[in-house]
């Protein structure tokens, strides 16, 4: 093994403690995804849509339809999941669906509310937001 070649495995090697060291013990993880609302506009019609059924729950889809622009609620909602899913895959290697994660809105904050097993291991925090085109999610998730 050449010299360089071995310091480039060294750095890897330590980066990869850092990582651990920061994030996993502080058990602190974050997920972003940003989605275009044209993706969600073929289905503002549809509540019924097959695909709309497997991404989001009944209470999503009632709640995104009582809106007067449904794609970009759609979208920002398909967002949030997928920043916390990306949130979660430090700490969790099972597949969890779309449907699993709901959008849920207390006193007018939209809240994530896992609905599996995993509901109780983590707090999550949730910030979402949407304009004509474009919607955004963050989550960053404590592990308890």
């Amino acid at each position: 093994m050449h010299l360089l070649q071995f310091v480039y495995k060294l750095q890897i090697y330590h980066i990869i403690i850092l990582y651990n060291k920061f994030v996993m013990d502080n058990k602190l993880s974050q997920g972003v995804d940003i989605e275009e609302v044209v993706r969600f506009k073929k289905y503002e019609k549809n509540i019924n849509s097959k695909i709309l059924n497997r991404i989001f729950t009944k209470n999503e889809l009632e709640y995104c339809f009582s809106k007067k622009n449904t794609a970009q609620h759609l979208t920002a909602r398909f967002c949030a999941k997928e920043a916390c899913i990306k949130a979660l895959f430090p700490y969790e290697n099972k597949k969890i669906f779309l449907n699993q994660i709901e959008v849920i809105n207390i006193n007018q904050y939209p809240q994530i509310s896992i609905l599996t097993c995993l509901k109780n291991k983590y707090t999550i925090n949730l910030s979402m937001s949407h304009c004509n085109n474009y919607a955004i999610a963050s989550v960053i998730l404590v592990k308890l």
